[in-house]
């Protein structure tokens, strides 16, 4: 299969075209490096610097005759949105949108969407929640995400573009960005190695899903298959408080750092955790990392990058 990958020069785009061309797929690589890193890209994939805003990624497109678009890149972090949601919808609605319509104009037959657990049905009333909670998301970036889901059925009603809409937990593992505002297992790992201090935002009890990556990218494997489409969470159905990740990365790198709070982050949800049934169900796709073991590789990368 010949597959365009957008942001896959990221965290997890990265992680998943290592594993399309280990399956044997043909992969195009699309990333304006703001986030991602040159040392993270497959040599084996073809690499093309651009943003997906670029109205001229339409060569891309018409040059790629991709099969299937695995659309990965994001603004990521909830906060940079809240503080500039007209930023966050150029990247995360109109540039997506600028993906659609080229998937429209040159016949890619399937979109697989990263879309958003942890933010799209904001304030849970059941824990975990299935897909078919209501969703009301309290942030900018949720609500972007949920966006991009509302078009793609509108791309699958009006012109026949199969999609798949992939929930992430809040995903963790090797080659997350350590210096950054989102991702606090890798930031806190960092931290701790280096000793430097952690801070917990707020009293640190706010809940997440934590899915580490070998886990994420199954689900975009599975995702490919004609029989897989629609909207699946990608979660673990576990919720993790931020006080406890502190702990066990404190235990795990032998430091004497004591916790610390700072002030809590405007646009955070207290509990976030969601059911993976429905995959399970349908699709046979569920987690099989534990939060420890992920945490055990996720400590030994770091420890490896800083030497």
């Amino acid at each position: 299969m010949n597959i365009l990958v957008t942001g896959g020069a990221g965290f997890i785009g990265s992680h998943i075209v290592d594993k399309y061309l280990a399956l044997g797929h043909s992969v195009t690589i699309v990333d304006n490096l703001s986030t991602g890193k040159k040392e993270n890209i497959n040599p084996d994939a073809k690499f093309i610097e651009m943003d997906i805003k670029d109205e001229s990624i339409s060569k891309v497109f018409e040059d790629g005759k991709f099969d299937l678009l695995s659309h990965q890149a994001a603004q990521m972090d909830v906060r940079v949105s809240v503080n500039d949601p007209k930023f966050d919808a150029q990247n995360n609605i109109i540039g997506s949108l600028n993906l659609y319509e080229n998937c429209r104009e040159y016949k890619v037959k399937k979109i697989i969407f990263a879309s958003s657990g942890g933010t799209v049905y904001g304030e849970q009333n059941e824990f975990p929640c299935d897909e078919t909670h209501p969703t009301n998301p309290v942030s900018p970036y949720g609500i972007g995400k949920l966006t991009n889901e509302y078009y793609l059925y509108y791309y699958k009603q009006v012109y026949g573009i199969d999609y798949v809409a992939l929930r992430y937990g809040n995903v963790f593992g090797p080659r997350q960005n350590p210096n950054g505002e989102a991702g606090v297992i890798a930031i806190f790992a960092n931290r701790f190695i280096n000793n430097v201090q952690p801070i917990i935002n707020g009293d640190g009890l706010i809940t997440r899903d934590y899915i580490f990556i070998s886990d994420v990218v199954e689900a975009n494997v599975r995702s490919i298959e004609d029989e897989v489409n629609g909207i699946y969470n990608v979660t673990t159905g576990i919720e993790t408080n931020v006080n406890h990740i502190f702990q066990v990365l404190k235990d795990k790198t032998s430091s004497t750092l004591e916790e610390t709070h700072g002030p809590a982050k405007k646009g955070e949800q207290r509990r976030s955790v969601c059911s993976f049934e429905k995959f399970k169900t349908k699709h046979n796709w569920f987690p099989k990392v534990s939060f420890i073991d992920g945490i055990d590789k996720t400590v030994d990368f770091f420890k490896k990058s800083n030497g």
